[in-house]
């Protein structure tokens, strides 16, 4: 490691008005691609436990795992059927208890995904709610109502997965009900102005809280509540995106009361447990769900998907720096996920996209504020285009889009004769979704001996970054003021001693004065960062 990359930090403790979460970040996992330990070439639970210590290297203070509770599986596990279990195929809730005690010693805090908006066409109270007929208070659970005629539904509404938001009930052959869906028909909504749904999910919380669980991350969380009446939508488009497309199925101002509850509820534990929300709005109204007695964290979607543009970087860290400014919490930061185009190929692929995307890594942690990474993204995996007889995501059979490509299980070894380690207890199970014939290239493995590869610089900026914290040249008041200077360099000042520069032109750029601590890949001229790569530096 160069001087460049590597500076000096004295390590003191944390300010003790510092919540964990502040300056957390959270790695996380999709579990049926991350380790499969029963081999049949899904993940589970126990393959996740067996690799727990690889995580707790890297130096994240937590994971977030995506459903793994009962489920039909038609939309991966995001249409649950028992909110309080596992499901068989990721194995028991004696393993689950296993996993969270092991994380917890390794220093791990684990948070899970609670789905609110909407259910499985199976769970039991769908079901009871199918059999009572119109009319019922068993129907009131959910968004059941009578059609303009038998061929037309209510309202106009279109699904985030394509087609319409509605579907005919099935209790009857004399049933003239549809219920609503904003995802797929095995997903109908809950009716959260129904207040027997606010205690049914206040059991939910208190469960998996009474186990241990550090927190949760809801889905979809600014769609709980639809407008009165059911007006038909002014757009034509998806439901779910935001303020921009269709008021009337998201950001109802009813839904703040729930976060409330929710975080007085949070709080009566401890430590108190983390609130972490999918609300895809414009930063000035996302923003508000987390002011002070709401949800802690709330992703900055203004940002995830950015491309590789300086403007549109400094547009949207201004404009998330205003909306905290507004309301108190400082964004919470990713660029993957498992329903994004991985970063490597959003920023050009090959070569260009893997710099791109260690640079990124840098900023991303460098950032105010908590940081999410996704599995796979410590180690520049791109995204794989899924052959065609092989895709399952239902967001492909209906609207012709597929998130599997980001979704393909972890290669673990360079070899690709056993599934790149996938499997640890049948190396010849073949996994659910095909793995490139060069995945091995970006095997964990291979990675953790080279102290160039992506892996080994996420580990040294984690590292770089608790030593920050712990310095208190980081803090949790920090803002960003964010500029596009000359040759297109990126300037995110986070406070008056420390800058996230990136270099998004073509030329090399010459450096702010400071001392360089960290840096994608080594400075070839002291003072001047080469394109396509970021740096942390110190000023003074």
């Amino acid at each position: 490691m160069s001087p460049a990359q590597s500076g000096t930090v004295e390590e003191t403790t944390f300010t003790p008005d510092v919540q964990w979460w502040q300056s957390a970040v959270i790695y996380q996992v999709y579990p049926r691609s991350f380790a499969d330990g029963d081999g049949d070439g899904v993940g589970d639970l126990a393959g996740l436990t067996a690799r727990l210590p690889y995580i707790a290297s890297l130096g994240v203070d937590g994971i977030w795992m995506t459903p793994f509770q009962p489920s039909p599986q038609l939309d991966q596990g995001y249409d649950v059927s028992d909110y309080c279990g596992v499901d068989p195929l990721f194995g028991t809730m004696e393993q689950f208890d296993a996993l969270l005690e092991l994380a917890h010693s390794l220093g791990l805090r684990v948070l899970l995904d609670v789905v609110p908006n909407h259910c499985s066409s199976e769970h039991p109270l769908f079901q009871q709610a199918l059999a009572a007929g119109p009319g019922s208070r068993e129907r009131d659970m959910f968004h059941f109502v009578e059609g303009v005629d038998a061929n037309t539904p209510p309202n106009n509404w279109q699904s985030v997965f394509g087609g319409r938001a509605w579907s005919r009930a099935t209790g009857s052959a004399t049933d003239t009900d549809w219920y609503l869906h904003l995802f797929s028909a095995g997903q109908p909504d809950w009716n959260w102005r129904n207040p027997a749904v606010g205690d049914y999910f206040d059991g939910v919380l208190r469960f998996w809280f009474d186990k241990g669980v550090d927190g949760l991350r809801i889905d979809v969380a600014h769609a709980l509540f639809k407008a009165e009446g059911l007006p038909d939508s002014p757009s034509t488009g998806g439901v779910v995106d935001g303020l921009r497309s269709n008021p009337q199925v998201s950001d109802q101002e009813e839904v703040h009361e729930v976060y409330r509850r929710w975080r007085t509820l949070a709080e009566k534990y401890q430590p108190h447990r983390l609130l972490v929300g999918e609300v895809n709005l414009e930063p000035a109204r996302a923003a508000r769900y987390t002011r002070a007695d709401e949800m802690q964290q709330a992703f900055a979607f203004a940002f995830v998907k950015l491309g590789w543009d300086p403007a549109a970087w400094a547009a949207a860290g201004n404009e998330l720096e205003a909306a905290r400014q507004l309301h108190g919490a400082t964004p919470t930061w990713a660029l993957e996920n498992h329903d994004i185009v991985r970063s490597v190929t959003r920023f050009g692929g090959g070569d260009l996209g893997n710099a791109r995307a260690r640079a990124s890594l840098v900023a991303l942690l460098g950032l105010p504020g908590p940081a999410y990474l996704y599995q796979g993204q410590e180690l520049g995996l791109p995204e794989v285009d899924i052959p065609l007889e092989a895709r399952v995501d239902p967001m492909w059979a209906r609207g012709g889009v597929c998130r599997d490509g980001a979704r393909v299980p972890l290669p673990w070894t360079g070899d690709p004769a056993f599934n790149h380690g996938f499997s640890l207890a049948d190396p010849a199970a073949e996994p659910w979704l095909p793995q490139p014939a060069d995945w091995g290239t970006h095997a964990i493995e291979l990675q953790q001996q080279d102290p160039e590869s992506s892996l080994a610089l996420v580990t040294r900026a984690l590292e770089m970054r608790r030593l920050l914290w712990k310095n208190e040249v980081f803090g949790p008041d920090d803002g960003g003021t964010w500029r596009v200077e000359a040759r297109n360099l990126l300037v995110c000042e986070r406070n008056a001693e420390f800058l996230v520069t990136v270099a998004m032109g073509t030329e090399p750029v010459k450096l702010p004065f400071g001392t360089v601590l960290l840096s994608a890949v080594p400075l070839e001229e002291h003072g001047w960062l080469q394109p396509n790569n970021a740096a942390w530096v110190l000023r003074g």
